[in-house]
């Protein structure tokens, strides 16, 4: 007993310096990752894939096949209004569907087949009620992002909205179209023909939160895998009778058993695995079966879910089997202060800066996000994300297992022996 009261090293400032970087470092890491990605995607948007379909068919007018619908794809695509913010991408209605039901397009506009000839049809000196506007359709795809999509209807809807005016001002100024017979209302529609519609390109059934549940269930499956490596690391430990374990007012303790940092990653890597089947299984249960989420090719979602947990738990227990204790931080980092912001699943890749697109290369919860968005929307597609979130989780064990193994193997071999709980007392009376 040293008689020293325990409030004494309140006084020591290596305590509070290294708590305080600590803690000071990870609130401003978690600032800069959260806040600094979502400050202003529509400054740091770029590129945003959008549909442009003209399935306008023309009309004759005065003797001439007209098509304004391909004026107006032709002088969005020219246009300079939106700098590189916006990726039109010509296509027809056909491709358009494919791209929407992959979520590799985050809105359309479409021009209908019968625009010229609704259009050229308000010139007509002999019509009589009230004119029929044509229409330009917006198509939002609120399954690739509700962020994305917002962004995407807004370019698009101004985009639209400019092209009606564009193609009244040339019909006005057009003669011998017997404009001066129409009446007033007629002629003011005139300036601005086009009405635009806004529908949902890709419907998603209610119990899709928006669009918003295959981000969540993601980001459960990774949280699980992190949180249970903590849970996972610190039992085995217990079990080998490296460390204590409280239980409440207990502190319970095992015999040494000792074993390698290697034998110790194999352990906890092989109950991950095996817990893994448990947690994905309840995972599933939970969102669909108690909270009535919808999903399909539930067997598929099983397997995927599983394997989630599984590779990011083993990841996780690398992290922590490489730095110790400081693991649990660069594992919170690594798995949620960097992955959520870069899930493309809030705010779209294209609207990120450039540092947070780099990071969503290679960040778990986008390659997972991806593959669940496959499987609850776009009917497991593989190219729909599916076959990416497979692969890059297969790269991310292998790049775990190499990283977590080697490591350990050096540690072992550099005779970097964890201390035992058991003999920490005796050697610490041995050095007074």
């Amino acid at each position: 007993m040293s008689g020293i009261h325990p409030f004494r090293v309140l006084r020591a400032k290596p305590l509070w310096i290294a708590n305080g970087v600590i803690t000071g470092v990870l609130a401003l890491l978690f600032t800069v990752f959260y806040v600094g990605a979502n400050i202003d995607p529509v400054d740091h948007m770029k590129n945003l894939p959008v549909g442009l379909v003209n399935a306008d068919k023309g009309a004759a007018v005065g003797g001439e096949q007209v098509n304004l619908g391909a004026r107006i794809t032709e002088s969005i695509k020219k246009s300079t209004a939106s700098g590189d913010k916006i990726d039109w991408k010509v296509m027809d209605e056909k491709e358009m569907k494919e791209e929407l039901g992959k979520g590799e397009l985050y809105g359309a506009l479409v021009v209908p087949a019968d625009f010229t000839s609704a259009t050229t049809a308000l010139t007509g000196a002999a019509t009589t009620g009230a004119p029929t506007r044509p229409t330009l359709t917006v198509l939002t795809n609120q399954s690739a992002g509700s962020v994305g999509s917002s962004l995407a209807r807004t370019a698009t809807t101004q985009a639209a909205e400019g092209a009606s005016l564009q193609v009244g001002k040339e019909l006005m100024s057009q003669g011998g179209t017997g404009q001066a017979k129409l009446p007033t209302a007629a002629r003011v529609l005139l300036a601005d023909p086009a009405a635009v519609t806004v529908e949902d390109g890709h419907p998603l059934d209610s119990h899709s939160g928006l669009g918003l549940t295959a981000f969540y269930y993601a980001l459960v499956l990774v949280v699980c895998g992190m949180l249970s490596a903590n849970v996972i690391s610190g039992q085995v430990d217990h079990a080998l009778g490296y460390t204590h374990n409280d239980m409440g007012p207990l502190r319970l303790h095992r015999p040494l058993i000792r074993a390698t940092r290697v034998q110790t990653l194999a352990i906890s890597s092989t109950l991950m695995a095996g817990l893994s089947l448990l947690m994905g299984s309840l995972v599933m249960v939970g969102a669909v079966g108690l909270m009535g989420m919808h999903a399909a090719h539930l067997p598929l979602l099983w397997l995927f879910s599983v394997c989630a947990i599984a590779v990011s738990g083993i990841g996780a227990l690398t992290l922590l089997a490489v730095f110790g204790t400081p693991g649990m931080l660069v594992v919170t980092l690594v798995f949620i202060g960097m992955a959520v912001p870069t899930a493309n699943a809030t705010t779209p890749i294209q609207a990120l800066p450039g540092f947070y697109r780099f990071l969503a290369e290679f960040e778990p919860l986008r390659q997972i996000t991806g593959g669940i968005r496959s499987i609850l929307y776009y009917d497991a597609q593989a190219d729909a994300g599916l076959t990416r979130g497979w692969v890059m989780m297969a790269v991310g064990l292998a790049a775990a297992a190499l990283f977590g193994f080697g490591m350990a193997s050096w540690y072992d071999r550099k005779g970097l022996h964890r201390i035992p709980a058991e003999t920490e007392p005796e050697k610490t009376a041995a050095a007074a």
